[in-house]
């Protein structure tokens, strides 16, 4: 079977017995060594005195490194070299990594790591937006601010006015398995690196620079992740760093991996946002003037923070034409964990501004949010507020399709008679789209390559540059390759990724994992078959038309061989059966300082209906029923893209609901472990859980017209929280005001609101 069959994940069976290998796992030379950070206990301050003694004199430590004993550069930004592995003299968040401990044990390194004493000068520390907007302190010189039109003037000639305020929190990672890497000296310099990342090739760079050697002699491995998220696009640098550099030192094998509690003192997070916004619209709801801010708290280094608001910006239409709009956006520097990727990249902030909007619109004037959202729908050859056309927009059938599939209208009336007759629990029901741009907004990211070997036996080994971690990208392509030469997938062998097989890799983000290696592998397979075709066509004076692979059959006119046949006979006539496959993505330019361009190669969509109940007593909530249809054209695996859509989903539903990260006003980190950090369990999925996929191909020529599922089905849990505010609402006739994530406080405080008719 080959794509398009709904296949289970390549490694399923190894990840439910446990026998799944990730950087941890792999067998350790004997003189192996393993490393911690010591860590800063202040968020902003000069480092005076530095005693580490008592570091390097407790049991099983090897080495000891400060900024001063690093070889080379002491930078991991994935950006403008912001970012050093270690503090050079002053700290920028709590948590920030100032020495570095080298010990014969995880353990013995992390107790170590603990006996520095550091003496650092506090400095007054900038927390919060509104203190990095009073201070300017700020990524860019001022405000990126792109238009179309003139939003000022629409505006006072508008019928109605809404305006509004509201904060949105970031959200941990929290991949299963924890940061890690494992760096192997070789011959004459040259460093094997295991890391657990999304982007292979940074690793090697930063490696390359770290340790003084050409980007040739750093070779990088990844099997496989327990999870991504974009957490791992960045933020392994460090720990792979760390590790080459005591390995060139010592000469052993070093390892790394942060516990958990480190991992998210350390480690970067979704941005927060706070988005204000003020919208002029007619008698029905239709936007006729917008005008956005979105403030994002970017943390201490710059990251890949710029790239993330514009992605924010680009969706702050989601799935709405804007006549005329002007969005500021504004990347504030603060002395927190520097912001970083997560699954959506900015695109779920901006498409949550929107949402947001849309629902204070229905509310503020009495309409059904249903309708608002129609009337707003864009069509087919209209343009974006960047300037790309809508073509292939899917969204108002998909939506006539759900709604007739849930039983909209009925439940409508259901939840009114049943908020009716209780005055203590109330439901909700709410309707969200994403319409979710495809490509990296870094146009030169938007190109893949892969290897491919037929060996004399039939076999085929395969290997791309894209990151295997947990999503199903491996089988994914694999199925491409079995389709491409039209035989069993039992046939083609999944290989590690690896940057001495394939250079120049694009990191495993941006949704475009399947888009960019499945037609890079496919290059490389027809090539390799467009040779075995000629040879057999010679064989038998045919054309190479006539050729064809098909269920592990070679067919000619008037025989046929098996491909285990053909590879042997392409081998002994001494046939190439390797090639390369290179695809860059097409049609695609983008202007980021003007804000114009083509910058996606489609839009993916999907539609999202849910049902919740809330305790107006206490705010507890549960999400009871969500009826989605999402948009994958013609899957390359339904069975993983289904799995896919669910596992966003509830991920996005825990961003807006359960998941808050709190920091004091020093700047710790309080929510740092599961027990005070609450991501969604399987119990908080829905009671009922109906997930379709939709069955239109892809307008755009993708491999076998399929669409990217990473990222777009997250932000279909933004219809859960605005079913939360639809339950509030039922409550008074107040504005719930809610902010998010909304917790059993928030939307408790919003009941109050609603209560009060404030």
């Amino acid at each position: 079977m080959s794509a398009g069959a709904p296949l289970p994940h390549d490694a399923a069976a190894l990840h439910v017995t446990g026998a799944a290998r990730y950087v941890d796992d792999i067998p350790m030379p004997a003189n192996c060594l393993h490393l911690a950070f010591g860590l800063a206990d202040c968020a902003r301050g000069v480092i005076t005195q530095a005693d580490l003694s008592k570091v390097r004199e407790a049991d099983g430590v090897v080495a000891v490194l400060t900024a001063a004993d690093l070889p080379f550069e002491n930078d991991v930004s994935p950006s403008i070299h912001d970012e050093p592995l270690l503090a050079q003299g002053e700290v920028f968040y709590h948590g920030q990594p100032i020495f570095l401990v080298v010990a014969t044990s995880h353990l013995a390194a992390r107790k170590a790591a603990r006996l520095g004493q550091i003496t650092i000068d506090p400095r007054p520390a900038i927390l919060t937006i509104d203190e990095a907007l009073a201070a300017d302190s700020r990524f860019e010189n001022g405000p990126v601010v792109w238009s179309r039109g003139n939003a000022s003037t629409a505006m006072n000639t508008a019928p109605h006015i809404i305006e509004g305020s509201f904060e949105m929190g970031g959200q941990e990672h929290f991949y299963l398995e924890g940061q890690a890497a494992l760096a192997v000296p070789q011959d004459d310099g040259d460093m094997l690196v295991h890391s657990s990342t999304q982007h292979p090739t940074e690793i090697q760079h930063k490696v390359a620079h770290a340790i003084g050697v050409p980007m040739n002699a750093v070779r990088v491995e990844t099997r496989r992740m327990g999870g991504g998220f974009g957490g791992k696009e960045s933020q392994g640098n460090a720990l792979a760093v760390a590790c080459a550099v005591a390995a060139r030192q010592t000469g052993r094998p070093c390892k790394m991996r942060y516990d958990r509690d480190d991992d998210m003192v350390v480690t970067g997070k979704r941005h927060d946002f706070r988005i204000t916004y003020r919208a002029g619209v007619d008698e029905d709801g239709r936007l006729v003037a917008l005008d956005v801010t979105q403030l994002a708290r970017c943390g201490w280094a710059q990251d890949l923070s710029l790239p993330v608001a514009d992605r924010a910006m680009l969706h702050a239409d989601n799935a709405y034409f804007l006549p005329d709009v002007r969005i500021e956006s504004h990347r504030l520097k603060t002395h927190t964990a520097s912001a970083t990727a997560f699954r959506g990249f900015g695109g779920p902030q901006g498409v949550f501004g929107i949402e947001r909007i849309m629902d204070h619109i229905a509310r503020a004037r009495g309409l059904d949010p249903m309708d608002v959202r129609r009337v707003n729908f864009y069509s087919d050859g209209q343009t974006t507020h960047y300037g790309q056309e809508i073509q292939g927009f899917h969204i108002p059938a998909m939506t006539d399709a759900l709604l007739r599939r849930a039983d909209y209208a009925q439940r409508r009336k259901d939840i009114a008679a049943f908020n009716a007759e209780n005055p203590l629990l109330k439901k909700g029901l709410a309707f969200s789209p994403v319409k979710f741009g495809i490509s990296f907004t870094l146009t030169h990211l938007n190109q893949a390559g892969a290897l491919v070997h037929v060996y004399q036996d039939g076999s085929i080994q395969m290997n791309h540059g894209g990151t295997e971690m947990g999503q199903g990208l491996f089988q994914k392509v694999a199925q491409v390759a079995a389709r491409s030469f039209g035989v069993p997938l039992e046939l083609v062998k999944i290989t590690a990724t690896d940057t001495a097989k394939v250079p120049n890799t694009s990191a495993t983000a941006a949704s475009s994992g399947s888009d960019l290696n499945g037609m890079a592998v496919q290059k490389a397979c027809l090539t390799i078959r467009s040779r075995m075709a000629e040879h057999l066509a010679q064989m038998w004076q045919c054309t190479t038309a006539e050729i064809t692979f098909v269920d592990g059959q070679v067919h000619g006119p008037a025989q046929s061989i098996s491909f285990q046949e053909a590879a042997q006979m392409a081998y002994e006539a001494r046939v190439s059966l390797s090639a390369t496959g290179f695809y860059k993505t097409p049609e695609i330019t983008w202007d980021r300082v003007k804000g114009q361009g083509r910058p996606f190669f489609y839009f993916a969509h999907g539609v999202a209906l849910t049902e919740v109940v809330i305790d107006t007593l206490t705010g507890e909530n549960r999400v009871l029923r969500a009826d989605i249809l999402h948009d994958a054209g013609t899957s390359l695996n339904p069975a993983l893209d289904i799995g896919q859509v669910e596992g966003g989903y509830v991920q996005g539903v825990g961003w807006l609901t359960t998941e808050e990260l709190v920091w004091d006003d020093k700047g710790v980190l309080r929510t740092h472990a599961p027990s005070t950090y609450k991501i969604p369990a399987c119990s908080d999925r829905p009671r009922v859980f109906n997930v379709d996929l939709w069955d239109q191909p892809n307008h755009e020529d993708t491999i076998f017209r399929s669409k990217a599922v990473g990222e777009p089905p997250f932000m279909l849990g933004i219809s859960a929280w605005l079913a939360l505010a639809d339950a509030v609402a039922a409550c008074g006739d107040g504005f719930h005001d809610m902010n998010a994530p909304a917790t059993a406080e928030e939307v408790l405080s919003a009941v109050k609101r609603v209560r009060d008719g404030d």
